[in-house]
């Protein structure tokens, strides 16, 4: 028997994120299984995954497995699968909209999906959460187009869009948009606005712990009892919004935010949850971008944007940029509603080939 084993995969760039993506056929079905499988693939535990695909970093410590759809109004199912870079843990309790850009691209060229056009709509069940988004992806002659002018801040150069629309994503994970019936609670002595809206977040204002909001992610990562103050409330969050004892978990992400300083809407810092994103991952920045048009949370007290219209940009400042989300809501019941919110992304396939894995991680 060979000590090593060859699984099928294709390692993406989607939009600001990287990992392998698989087919779910290629994977061992026991949860337990397959993560021990992908621990020994990205080389976890070990802060520099040197024995491994992962990056030492969380946003390049991430796992897509898609297969055939379980929902008939999905064409494919997407589970995305954070693999915790310095201890032996997968993580299941989140979506990430980043990797979420590689699913259509994949899926087309795994035979999941079938191209319809110069453009083809995926329409993708995002597991983690039971909710369905729609990416449209360049296809011109039938084949997915990686190159293209679209330029998103966080990546280097420009690639073909991938438009992305999430249909129903709001209390996704909380069972609400508001978990806890409120636009602003006080935890631990501090203002907060607990979301989800593809992903549980906490708005937390930056000068409450100290912050101007324009600090680098190196800095605040170097503040020890900034980042515990951080944890702190997130663990206390993560049970007021139904997520039970979060300390082993990636979620809620914690996101401090400030007045903007770069012509956008807000700016932001994201813990997620214990290193500073280089910029927001997609539902911190669709969170956000949703508070700010919560009347009395705190991300709308420090907002600059016209609220009246029922469509409008978000412009989310982060540490290298702009994220620009496409808010639609509906205030006719008396609460917010959120009707539509869209994006975009790119992406790009960076080699297709097989990983190896030691023998001794699938137990036999």
């Amino acid at each position: 028997m060979s000590a090593l084993r060859a699984i099928p995969c294709t390692l993406m760039r989607g939009g600001t994120s990287k990992g392998p993506f698989f087919l779910k056929s290629d994977l061992p079905a026991d949860p337990a299984t397959r993560d021990r499988v992908l621990l020994a693939a990205m080389g976890s535990p070990d802060l520099r995954q040197i024995d491994g695909l992962g990056g030492a970093h969380p946003l390049t410590s991430k796992v897509a497995v898609v297969g055939p759809a379980s929902r008939p109004d999905a064409d494919v199912d997407y589970l995305f699968l954070q693999v915790v870079v310095d201890r032996p843990r997968v993580d299941a309790s989140q979506n990430c909209g980043n990797m979420l850009a590689g699913v259509g691209p994949f899926a087309i060229e795994r035979g999941l999906a079938r191209v319809t056009g110069d453009v083809t709509p995926v329409r993708i069940h995002m597991l983690n959460t039971g909710s369905v988004a729609v990416a449209r992806v360049q296809t011109p002659g039938g084949q997915v187009a990686y190159d293209g002018d679209a330029r998103i801040d966080g990546v280097p150069g420009t690639a073909a869009p991938v438009s992305i629309e999430f249909l129903d994503v709001a209390g996704s994970s909380c069972g609400s948009l508001l978990p806890t019936g409120n636009a602003r609670d006080t935890v631990e002595g501090l203002a907060v606005t607990c979301i989800d809206n593809g992903m549980p977040v906490v708005i937390l204002r930056a000068a409450d712990l100290g912050c101007t909001g324009a600090e680098p992610p190196a800095a605040l990562e170097a503040d020890a009892a900034l980042k515990a103050r951080v944890e702190a409330v997130r663990l206390a969050c993560g049970r007021m919004m139904n997520l039970g004892d979060v300390a082993k978990k990636t979620v809620p992400k914690m996101t401090l935010v400030s007045a903007p300083a770069a012509g956008g809407a807000i700016a932001t810092r994201s813990f997620i949850p214990h290193r500073v994103h280089e910029a927001i991952g997609v539902f911190g920045a669709v969170g956000v971008a949703t508070a700010c048009l919560l009347p009395g949370s705190v991300a709308a007290e420090a907002a600059r944007l016209d609220r009246g219209a029922a469509a409008k940009r978000i412009d989310v400042e982060h540490p290298t940029g702009f994220f620009s989300v496409e808010i639609e809501v509906d205030r006719s019941a008396g609460s917010l509603q959120v009707s539509r919110s869209a994006l975009l992304r790119t992406c790009r396939k960076l080699m297709s080939g097989e990983v190896h894995v030691p023998e001794k991680a699938f137990g036999t």
